[in-house]
């Protein structure tokens, strides 16, 4: 298991919590890609430290290696020298020698491996990563969409609901009355209103016969004989 599986569980529950708690998601997803990047941080600062320690133990094993090396000279010039005493003390360094060569290249192979799973780790962080930076506006602009439809939704059966269609229904006959009376209103004009326009029309028949009576009088002031 690698470094980022153990932390991907981390995230995961938290991620479980903020959707229990029913989180805002703009800002669930920004928590996640900050771990994300978190995590990335902590995992290349420990790929890092681990090619450090891989090149330390490479170091002395290649040194470790070299003694041993030197260890074998000298006791084939012991033995040269007929010194077969020297030559088995020598033999014995140079065991010493190997025997902690072969701990370093298992260390340096543990190292290895160590590496290349932080280095796995990375890509698929990475990779990870990309893909929620590329969704998150998507995802941030559904969770809008998703808000607004649900307001809009409420209203509707807001709107919907008994007590609105008998407050309409109720509005609607107050209306319904206030034309009523407007009707009424007008229908007690009316009469009055013809008794103006028919007085209109008596005075104007009584301007007609007076202009016409003063037409006649001189007339009748010329006929008159003079005393």
């Amino acid at each position: 298991m690698g470094i980022f599986t153990r932390v991907s569980d981390i995230i995961h529950s938290n991620i479980n919590a903020m959707l229990d708690k029913a989180e805002d998601p703009e800002k669930l997803i920004r928590l996640m890609i900050q771990e994300m990047e978190d995590t990335l941080v902590e995992i290349k600062a420990s790929c890092a430290g681990a090619m450090a320690t891989r090149k330390k133990v490479q170091r002395e094993l290649d040194e470790t290696l070299r003694r041993a090396d030197q260890w074998g000279d000298k006791a084939q010039l012991a033995v040269n020298k007929g010194r077969d005493d020297l030559a088995r003390e020598a033999l014995v360094e140079k065991r010493r020698y190997r025997e902690r060569a072969g701990a370093l290249e298992r260390e340096a192979s543990e190292c290895e491996a160590l590496v290349e799973q932080y280095q796995a780790d990375i890509v698929q962080l990475e990779d990870k990563l990309k893909l929620a930076q590329e969704k998150r506006r998507i995802l941030v602009q559904r969770h809008i969409r998703a808000q607004r439809s649900k307001r809009v939704q409420e209203r509707i059966r807001r709107v919907d609901s008994t007590d609105t269609l008998i407050r309409f229904e109720q509005f609607e006959n107050r209306i319904e009355r206030l034309e009523a009376e407007a009707d009424l209103v007008n229908l007690s004009r009316k009469p009055a209103l013809e008794d103006e326009l028919a007085r209109l029309e008596g005075d104007e028949e009584i301007e007609q016969e007076l202009q016409a009576l003063r037409a006649s009088a001189p007339k009748q002031t010329a006929e008159r004989p003079s005393a």
